[in-house]
Formats: C-alpha cells, sequence, structure tokens
C-alpha cells in the first residue's frame, strides 16, 4: 500500500499526522508513506526526522482582508495545485490523508479529483478553513471534538467520523508511579503542572508566578511548571523578585522544556495550559482536569471552543487570556486541586472526554477504504 499524508503550518497538524502514519506502518509494515508539506512549514524541519519520506509543494495561507498578499497566495495556490497533481500522479498512492493546513488544500483536493480515496482529520472544536471546504470532496472527516459536527454543511453528514486524535502510545503506557519517580516527588503529595506551550505564554507564567508564591510552603503539594524557552530566565527573575528561592524549595520544578511530557501527565492531578488540541488529547486520554487558558491569537479563535467544549464535559474551567490575573488563576487552581470529591469528578469527566481508541478508530476507516 501507498499512502500520501499531508498537513502543516503548526505542530498541530504535524504531529496528528505523523502519529497516523506510525500506525498505519506498524499494522501494515510495507506501506509506502510520503509526507507533503512546504518548505517554510514545521514540518520542514519535523517529518523528516522521524523517517518518514518527504515532498513539498509551493503554497501559504491567506489573509482575510484584500492586499496583494492575497493574489498572491492565490497563485502559489494554483502552482501548488499542479505540483501536487503531478507528485500524486507519480507516487499513485491508495488513499491521501489530511490533517489540516493550508497545503492540505491543493494536495487532498487534487487527489480527490483524480478519484484516489481521501480523508481529512480535523483537530479542533471549530473547523479550519481548509477542511471546510475540502468537506464536499472527500470520502471521510474525521472529528476530535463532538462540537465539530455543527460547522460543517449537512449534506456531508454521512461522511463524519468522531474517533478523536490520536495519542502517542508512551502517553497512554506511562504510569503514575513512573512519573513520579522521573521528578522525585512524593506519592502522597498533590502534582500540579503548568504548561505554557513549546513557545512559552507570558501571561501564564506572570500569573503562575503570584500562584508559586502560595504554594511554594504549602506541604499537601509538588509542582511542575514548563516556562517554554523563551520565558525560562525572565521566570526564573520574576520568582527571585517575588522571594521564591528554589533551592529552598523542594516541591517546585521548573523547566524550559519537557520533551518527556507523559512521565508530567502521569502524575498530574490538575493541569494548567492553553487549548490546543493535541495537548489536550493526551491530557483527557489521562484523565487530567484542567484550567484552560485559550491563546488568543489562534486562528479563527479556535483553542477557546476546543477549551468550552471541555468546560461543557464537566473536565475544564476556563480563563481568557485578558481576564488572567495570579489572584484568579489561584483561585481556580485551589478551588479544584483541594476539593477532593469536585477534582475527582473533573478527572472522571476528563477520562470519558478522551478518545486513548482514537488511532484504532482512524485505522477502521482506512481498513474501509482500501
Amino acid at each position: 500500500m501507498r499512502v500520501i499524508l499531508t498537513g502543516g503550518g503548526t505542530g498541530g497538524h504535524i504531529y496528528p499526522a505523523i502519529a497516523i502514519g506510525q500506525a498505519i506502518l506498524k499494522e501494515w509494515p510495507k506501506t509506502e508513506i510520503l509526507f507533503v508539506g512546504t518548505k517554510e512549514g514545521l514540518e520542514s524541519k519535523i517529518v523528516p526526522e522521524t523517517g518518514l519520506a518527504f515532498k513539498t509543494v509551493d503554497v501559504e495561507g491567506w489573509r482575510r482582508q484584500l492586499s496583494f498578499q492575497v493574489f498572491k497566495a492565490g497563485w502559489k495556490a494554483l502552482l501548488g495545485t499542479r505540483q501536487a497533481a503531478r507528485i500524486i500522479r507519480e507516487f499513485s498512492p491508495q488513499i491521501v490523508i489530511g490533517t489540516g493546513g493550508y497545503v492540505c488544500l491543493p494536495v487532498v483536493w487534487s487527489a480527490a479529483r483524480q478519484g484516489i480515496p481521501t480523508v481529512i482529520h480535523e483537530q479542533n472544536a471549530l473547523p479550519g478553513l481548509t477542511n471546510k471546504f475540502l468537506s464536499r470532496w472527500v470520502e471521510r472527516i474525521l472529528l476530535t471534538f463532538p462540537e465539530s459536527e455543527k460547522a460543517f454543511p449537512p449534506k456531508v453528514k454521512s461522511k463524519l467520523n468522531l474517533t478523536g486524535l490520536p495519542v502517542r502510545p508512551v502517553i497512554l503506557q506511562t504510569t503514575r508511579e513512573e512519573g513520579l519517580k522521573y521528578f522525585n516527588f512524593s506519592p502522597h503529595k498533590l502534582t500540579l503542572l503548568g504548561v505554557g506551550g513549546s513557545r512559552g505564554a507570558k501571561s501564564i507564567n506572570q500569573a503562575f508566578v503570584y500562584v508559586l508564591k502560595r504554594l511554594a510552603s504549602d506541604s499537601r503539594v509538588q509542582v511542575i511548571h514548563i516556562t517554554g524557552q523563551s520565558g525560562y530566565e525572565e521566570f526564573k527573575r520574576d520568582l527571585a523578585a517575588a522571594g521564591i528561592d528554589l533551592a529552598n524549595c523542594g516541591n517546585i520544578t521548573i523547566r524550559p522544556y519537557l520533551s518527556q511530557m507523559e512521565y508530567a501527565l502521569a502524575c498530574a492531578d490538575l493541569c494548567v495550559t492553553r487549548a490546543g488540541a493535541t495537548f489536550l488529547a493526551e491530557m483527557t486520554a489521562k484523565g487530567v482536569p484542567a484550567v484552560l487558558i485559550p491563546y488568543p491569537f489562534a486562528a479563527e479563535n479556535h483553542q477557546e471552543y476546543n477549551a468550552r467544549a471541555l468546560v461543557h464535559a464537566g473536565a475544564a474551567e476556563m480563563i481568557l487570556d485578558k481576564a488572567l490575573t495570579g489572584q484568579i488563576l489561584l483561585k481556580s487552581v485551589q478551588g479544584i486541586l483541594f476539593a477532593e470529591n469536585r477534582r475527582k469528578q473533573m478527572a472522571v469527566a476528563s477520562k470519558n472526554a478522551g478518545k486513548p481508541d482514537a488511532t484504532e478508530k482512524i485505522l477502521q476507516v482506512i481498513r474501509s477504504l482500501v
């Protein structure tokens, strides 16, 4: 079997495609997989490191307002469509799977026009423009959130499959005991996890300084906070200015970045984070309740829609970034972390919202098409 994967721009589009590709290779080891992306996107760095074959097309996103950039993007879309059509003819795949981002448009559309089975995966509660356009052309539309269904036109309802977002196996396999051991934490304390994203989140870091000042001497809790590379040194300076000496605080661990997030999620009792779909899928697969602070500049404000879906499910509280202060964050954290019954109810709701079997459901759809 030959499969084309396409998606790009952000990690939220790239990592689900890689996870699907890895699952396909595990199920059908002789499969040839080609990932089609752009030279400028993160996929050009991330995908080759996985060992998947990689080719590019020339395409870029377009801004909503009329400008020269819109015409430039339109011209590139035409060029990218011709390139994608040629790649598809040469590779001759049995199926093409898109996971979002503007690169999906020429690749998936070209495959559909050539009569090749096509699938798109929508990570967010609010579907992106590309996937909404492609929905009329593809055979199957895979959803992460049930809230996404109403955003697609009625004529494509029969194509919708609520599969969830594929989660890395290591996330599901890592135990709480392994997570506690990794951080040298106590099994008798509650663990608070703060995550600002791979590039950090200044507003979350600033609010977390206030939270840590109140929790630094609390014997009931231990804290992991991931600041992001860009905010790490500033965060340490802010802690020092607030009178927090990390050398004398045995219950606080600060990291600029954590590649082994499976250990943190395995031992977390509560998570404070943005609302990117990939991380939320991993968090809910582990049944971790959350205080969500959606990134306010995400495309079409999709992170707020993701957060609202988990709030509606009873798995999270949401604080808008513009309303975030240390005092407000501390109140939410304490109101969940130290209220045992509520915390456990939210943990159950988080687990119910998670889709640990997402990968198998996606493979079932692929089997039905090839």
